[in-house]
């Protein structure tokens, strides 16, 4: 049996030779045959020398490079295209998904599973990033159509029948996280102790952290736009209450000066709520306008796979 192993990488010239290290050394214990595929994604530092590095001394390392950055998402996709294994395992490059793991996830796979998925502790992080991450993913759960487990990413490994089935959506705005519960089939879950990174910086920084949460929730749900119609409803209510309210109380006291808080309030209210609603149609609307385009998800500048004969090649 055939193991791909998909690495995406992004400026890690520091982490692959340790990585390849790790990864080799498990895979010579288990004794089967298997591909290493990293993905360079656009890298700025050395990473893509470090692989050619790495493919001379070893046939079984293949890499993609892209043409620019185009994004985590993409070089999964590109390594699901590219991956010829019966098992395919996606992991990331600084070694916070442990190799170890390996073993477990292969055993599982014999028993039958068609998603072995990785799961981490929190351990070690910080109260406030515990507490808004369990927030946002009971927030996630309640408004998509998939469930989303805490602690859970892309480390898994994915029988033939799960890649063909997630290669078969052909959406260019992907949340693989949201799609690999989609696809379902039959799952395992194994759990790790949180892991430091040990080389490099991490390329998640707060703003990209939220416009990756904004997309899992607009990714699989049309919820939020009920939920800006309901909100309409209950102020264009409130407005009549007010409005209401207001006649009756000019019919018996008169016309006052008063009532500048509660003009203001309710103008900034109702215009807050607009806007809003503005905003989530604008994210739908840019969803659609992506897709309609249908630009290629990414685009290959370096090889050494033979894209002629591989028959998920996409791009």
């Amino acid at each position: 049996m055939m193991l791909s192993i998909i690495i995406p990488c992004y400026n890690e010239e520091g982490a692959i030779p340790l990585l390849y290290k790790h990864v080799i050394d498990v895979l010579k214990e288990i004794g089967m045959s298997y591909e290493l595929i990293f993905v360079n994604d656009g890298s700025k530092d050395n990473t893509l020398l470090q692989l050619k590095l790495l493919a001379k001394k070893d046939n079984h390392v293949k890499y993609i490079s892209f043409s620019r950055n185009f994004g985590k998402e993409s070089s999964m996709l590109a390594g699901l295209s590219y991956a010829s294994g019966q098992a395919v395992i996606i992991m990331d490059a600084d070694l916070q998904h442990p190799p170890l793991l390996i073993k477990e996830m292969i055993n599982a796979f014999h028993a039958g599973y068609d998603q072995v998925i990785a799961k981490r502790t929190r351990t070690g992080d910080s109260v406030s990033k515990t507490f808004f991450a369990k927030m946002y993913y009971k927030i996630v759960n309640h408004l998509t159509d998939v469930e989303m487990v805490d602690g859970v990413g892309d480390f898994r490994l994915l029988s033939r029948k799960a890649v063909d089935a997630l290669l078969s959506l052909k959406e260019s705005n992907r949340f693989s996280k949201g799609l690999f519960s989609w696809i379902g089939f039959k799952q395992k879950i194994i759990e790790y102790e949180n892991q430091e990174r040990q080389v490099g910086e991490t390329k998640w920084s707060l703003k990209k952290l939220f416009n990756y949460g904004v997309q899992g929730i607009l990714s699989f749900n049309d919820k939020p736009l009920r939920i800006t119609f309901q909100l309409g409803l209950v102020c264009v209510l409130m407005s009549f209450l007010y409005i209401l309210w207001t006649f009756i109380t000019i019919l018996k006291e008169g016309v006052t000066v008063g009532g500048y808080f509660t003009t203001i309030s309710a103008i900034l209210v109702i215009g807050g709520v607009q806007l809003i609603s503005i905003g989530v149609l604008g994210e739908y609307i840019g969803k659609i306008y992506y897709e309609v385009k249908k630009r290629p998800p990414y685009l290959i500048d370096d090889t050494n796979i033979n894209v002629k004969e591989n028959e998920h090649d996409i791009v």
